[in-house]
């Protein structure tokens, strides 16, 4: 029986059988996507100095990696790659969307960053973002009080690994 679905981390629906195991739109893992009517999404919640701070980075980490992965998806020299940046793009831009609801700004700010033609660079550079994303979400979670941006960093933590498993699968 088809049934209407909400990701708690991005806020986005999906209609299925059943749940993915993977937020189609953020890449949150299945733990997060409930029935729409038990999901619980909050985007309006206070920022004190060091979480607006550090979602404020957030969001420029999100747009750098989605523009990075935008320009890989055109310029990559390999049909795989193509697909797998345009993938990625997608869903760090869709990060940025969390962290732009977050802010409550109107927009996503606009990314300039550029990349590789070669596939194998834009993989090693992929894989040196994705890393740092992960420190520096980590160490944001770990400072922050308010459980729903803790969430949302420790969900991003599970999801750009789930990323530089893709990079590195793809170095070997």
């Amino acid at each position: 029986m088809v049934k209407f679905w909400r990701c708690e981390i991005c806020g986005d629906p999906y209609i299925g059988n059943n749940p993915p195991d993977n937020c189609p739109f953020c890449g949150a893992h299945k733990q997060f996507i409930k029935e729409v009517k038990n999901a619980e999404v909050n985007f309006n919640v206070e920022l004190n100095e060091t979480d607006k701070a550090n979602v404020e980075h957030a969001l420029q980490v999100e747009v750098s990696n989605a523009a990075f992965y935008f320009c890989a998806a055109e310029k990559t020299d390999n049909p795989d790659g193509k697909l797998l940046f345009k993938a990625l793009g997608k869903v760090e831009a869709e990060h940025a969307a969390i962290w732009r609801k977050i802010l409550k700004l109107p927009a996503v700010p606009k990314g300039n960053d550029t990349c590789h033609s070669g596939n194998t660079d834009n993989l090693n550079e992929s894989h040196s973002r994705e890393t740092r994303a992960i420190e520096f979400y980590k160490k944001a979670a770990h400072e922050s009080d308010n459980q729903r941006i803790k969430q949302i960093f420790e969900a991003l933590v599970d999801i750009e690994t789930d990323h530089l498993i893709l990079s590195d699968e793809r170095l070997k």
